[in-house]
């Protein structure tokens, strides 16, 4: 199954939630764009350096683990890099990283290998499009831009994290544009994907439209 769409369009959290309902593996794709810039801060090379980043990106060791409560844990090079790739910077940063062909193409096996059975549920951008075409169940995404950045001030100020609304509402806007028109796998829906609207759904409303699509297509019996 994938599940794209924009920022804010509740990709990850219904992904998750899906992953564990069905038992499958989940890929997080934003998430080694994120790993692949923050390496390169780490190494000093620029953001713009297409080579630089893919050879990182082809060597770095990546590590995506669960903690007792099932809470995401995210590993780079041996080291716990969950909270430093969910703040904005970092996602500013993975947008840039995610327009790079040469980084795209690097990752795009890395992405494939996630694909285990029985099943995998793939977030991201371009899953249903590029990584993943021939995938039974394709779900895009999305909400209003202001609902986003509404979601995403809300999940800053949860963590303890000071953040500007209106701020959050233009870097999603520069994000939306940039991903939409980049050249390579821009963000798009791809033509048989389920398209879904969040705006004003609760999380649970959301993975159960989600959940219920798998059922059609896969006539899986979900607990």
């Amino acid at each position: 199954m994938t599940i794209d769409g924009p920022s804010g369009s509740g990709k990850g959290t219904v992904s998750r939630a899906a992953a564990r309902a069905l038992g499958w593996a989940l890929l997080d794709s934003g998430a080694l764009y994120r790993l692949v810039a923050l390496a390169g801060r780490k190494a000093g090379v620029r953001l713009d350096d297409g080579p630089g980043l893919a050879r990182l990106a082809g060597g770095i060791d990546i590590r995506f683990e669960s903690d007792p409560a099932g809470e995401e844990v995210v590993w780079l090079d041996g080291q716990e890099v969950t909270g430093a790739i969910r703040t904005e910077g970092a996602g500013n940063d993975a947008s840039k990283v995610a327009s790079l062909p040469v980084v795209r193409t690097v990752l795009l096996e890395r992405q494939r290998h996630f694909a285990v059975p029985p099943g995998l549920v793939a977030d991201g951008r371009d899953m249903g499009t590029v990584v993943f075409p021939q995938a039974e169940v394709k779900i895009f995404l999305t909400a209003s831009a202001s609902e986003r950045a509404a979601r995403r001030h809300k999940q800053l100020k949860e963590k303890g994290v000071a953040a500007n609304l209106a701020a959050l509402s233009l870097e999603i806007a520069e994000r939306d544009l940039r991903d939409m028109n980049r050249a390579a796998s821009p963000l798009v829906a791809s033509a048989d994907a389920t398209l879904l609207d969040t705006t004003g759904m609760s999380v649970d409303a959301v993975v159960e439209r989600v959940l219920g699509v798998a059922r059609e297509r896969l006539s899986l019996e979900l607990k």
